[in-house]
């Protein structure tokens, strides 16, 4: 059933023509790869600083943790009603408002006098990131012409690839002549930049008449931060009363969200599964970030403490992977306008699942290089498969929606992450050789989206 919109055109703005004017469309675009930029290079900027935050602080290891927990924390159990709410008041608002309280939120993160203000302000940024990235992928169907979205994507793919690969670079760099502080403090500019640009580019888009969905977005908000939870306990097997009843909590939360969000326009929106395309290009996506983070959480335990490399070492080679994803998701987006994203996404899930398989032959004699080679090898095959699928999912959905499948992708991309990881607690856990089955899940988890991706070619013939 089709939702009745009403059109905004404030600004010259015509949200029903197919993309803005060229002139328009750099200028939006720009302001969307500083915002994508800082938000995710954010997710991991501070990992670095960790041990100097908590001795400046005066906080433990474990208090530390939270600097990063509660950031993605509060990014995941929005992301959803954020997405839905700019399909009533526009993704631009959410779009700019979000890059306010990120820039604000970076303001009071560097003000931090102690662990708890710290936290506090990392989840207002995570807020802050959730209203940019909840909406980023819906914005650039507005922003290019559909003819182009998949290249448009594929640029989305290597700024947050690329962002991804710079973090710790970046944090390298800024703590060699400063404190931890300007970790934060770099976002001001950046942010400030990002929305006088933003204020005078980005695009209107069609509004529903619909009022936003307060209780449901409530109830949304639990589910996600109990399925998180749980996801995340079950692999550190402990506590496993609190596991079960954060499960039951789970379950119970999706019961009542089902029972009272709206039918034609719903929080969780589950009736955007039933679009083949749509629920393939989800399952191939949770199923590829799970196999990823898996990998990238343990591949730094091996290469230290089982390869006896040098933090700096490793790091460095890690570096490959990501540098391919990006430089590869660009010449994807491109192919993904002229080839079916299900091929292009089978061939590079094949290519990842063999490239994870010859991580197996690793040893202490294994040279650099080649390390690095079967590391960028893997970020190929991921890069290959990421900006077709995300043009898929995207524009598999009514542009009315487009708002609520650019939630869905992100909460995929999320839970997948923390399944992953999940994956690697728990072999470390239980396994006396982790390296090695962490591995094989990871590949077996690749070849599953492999085979969930080239499903897609029944409906997607071209």
């Amino acid at each position: 059933m089709k939702m009745p919109v009403h059109t905004e055109t404030r600004n010259g703005a015509q949200p029903d023509a197919d993309g803005l004017p060229a002139e328009q469309r750099i200028l939006a675009i720009a302001t969307v790869v500083l915002a994508v930029t800082i938000a995710v290079m954010d997710g991991s900027i501070a990992n670095l600083a960790l041990p100097s935050i908590a001795q400046d602080l005066k906080a433990t290891e474990a208090d530390a943790i939270w600097i990063i927990n509660s950031y993605q924390i509060a990014m995941a159990v929005f992301l959803l009603p954020l997405a839905s709410l700019g399909e009533v008041v526009g993704y631009r608002r959410v779009y700019l408002t979000g890059l306010v309280l990120f820039t604000i939120s970076s303001l009071a993160c560097a003000l931090s006098g102690d662990m708890l203000q710290l936290s506090l302000a990392r989840v207002l940024q995570g807020i802050g990131a959730a209203g940019i990235l909840s909406v980023n992928t819906a914005l650039i169907r507005f922003i290019y012409p559909s003819r182009l979205l998949g290249r448009a994507i594929g640029y989305n793919a290597l700024v947050a690839g690329t962002s991804t690969a710079l973090g710790p670079t970046v944090a390298g760099a800024i703590l060699h002549f400063a404190s931890w502080h300007w970790l934060f403090l770099i976002n001001i500019p950046l942010g400030l930049l990002s929305l006088a640009i933003g204020w005078k580019a980005l695009p209107f888009n069609p509004l529903s008449n619909r009022k936003f969905d307060m209780p449901s977005a409530l109830v949304c908000m639990l589910f996600v931060g109990f399925l998180l939870y749980t996801v995340d306990a079950i692999g550190h097997v402990q506590g496993w009363e609190a596991v079960l009843a954060c499960a039951l909590l789970t379950v119970a939360s999706l019961a009542v969200l089902l029972k009272v969000q709206s039918a034609s326009a719903p929080m969780l929106p589950l009736d955007l599964l039933r679009i083949p395309l749509f629920a393939l290009s989800i399952g191939t996506s949770f199923c590829s970030f799970a196999a990823q983070m898996a990998t990238f959480v343990m591949l730094p335990f091996m290469l230290q403490n089982h390869l006896g490399m040098s933090a700096a070492r490793a790091g460095l080679l890690l570096t490959a992977w990501p540098i391919a994803v990006a430089l590869t998701g660009a010449v994807a987006g491109k192919l993904s306008d002229r080839m079916s994203a299900g091929l292009l996404g089978g061939i590079g899930l094949a290519i990842m699942c063999a490239g994870l398989l010859a991580l197996l032959t690793i040893g202490p004699g294994t040279a650099d290089l080649t390390i690095a080679v079967l590391f960028a090898v893997c970020g190929l095959g991921f890069g290959l498969f990421q900006s077709p699928n995300n043009r898929t999912l995207i524009s598999s959905a009514p542009r009315s929606r487009t708002g609520g499948a650019s939630g869905m992708l992100g909460t995929a991309r999320l839970t997948g992450q923390t399944a992953g990881a999940s994956v690697v607690a728990m072999m470390l856990t239980l396994s006396s050789s982790p390296y090695t089955l962490v591995l094989w899940c990871a590949a077996g988890l690749a070849g599953a989206a492999c085979v969930v991706s080239l499903s897609r070619l029944r409906y997607q013939p071209d």
